[in-house]
Order: C-alpha cells, then sequence, then structure tokens
C-alpha cells in the first residue's frame, strides 16, 4: 500500500521561505515519478514542480522557476520542495503524488494530475502580511 504524507505548511509572510516535506511508504520516491500540486481556493489542482523519472531532470511551472525547487533523499524516502520569495497567490493546498511507470520520455504528461496514480492529504501553505 503506498502512503504519502505531507508536512511543512504554515502562515509565512511574503517574501518568506517554506520547505514542505513529502514523507513516502510503499514506493520508493527515488524510482518514481514524484511531483507537487497545489489547489487554491475555486481553483483547478496546477502542477508546481516534478521529477519525471531517476535521473531526470526537474520541471517547473513557470510562475514558481527561480523560487521553488524540488529534491529527493533517498535515505528517508521523502520529496521536498523548498519555496523562497514566496507571493499571496502561492497560497494554496500543496500536494504530493507519484505515478507508476511506464514514462513517456517527452511530452507534458507529468503536469497532469490525472497521470498520477497516488496521493497525499495535503498541506496548507498561507501566504499572507
Amino acid at each position: 500500500q503506498v502512503q504519502l504524507v505531507e508536512s511543512g505548511g504554515g502562515l509565512v509572510q511574503p517574501g518568506g521561505s517554506l520547505r514542505l516535506s513529502c514523507a513516502g511508504s510503499g514506493r520508493t520516491l527515488g524510482s518514481v515519478a514524484t511531483a507537487w500540486f497545489r489547489q487554491a481556493p475555486g481553483k483547478e489542482r496546477e502542477f508546481v514542480a516534478g521529477i519525471r523519472y531517476r535521473g531526470a531532470a526537474a520541471d517547473y511551472a513557470d510562475s514558481v522557476k527561480g523560487r521553488f525547487t524540488i529534491s529527493r533523499d533517498g535515505a528517508k524516502n521523502t520529496v521536498y520542495l523548498q519555496m523562497n520569495s514566496l507571493k499571496p497567490e502561492d497560497t494554496a493546498l500543496y500536494y504530493c503524488a507519484t505515478k507508476d511507470p511506464p514514462y513517456l520520455y517527452g511530452g507534458q504528461w507529468h503536469a497532469v494530475a490525472d497521470e498520477y496514480d497516488y496521493w497525499g492529504q495535503g498541506t496548507q501553505v498561507t501566504v499572507s502580511s
């Protein structure tokens, strides 16, 4: 059984930083496609950042490039999302997700929420002064 548990959300002022964690069990997160999505009230779930497969470069949404960094710690089976220079528009419920292989080497499947097989429960990030 695959379980993903997010943590690290909270209230932060604009310009601040947070690091989200996604602890996995039932899958080796370093071996499967892993991504962060977010959903704000009244909006659709959107892709934030992801790593498609072992050795691949990370992908980022244009809105977070240069501010957010996704990384994986194999020893802890955990995926992180370091978020810097946070803006009020980053306020959302943040989810991590994984997708089992096989994977296409190309295309934009990594940014499509329906492609992913397993999801965590989410962690709330609120950016406000």
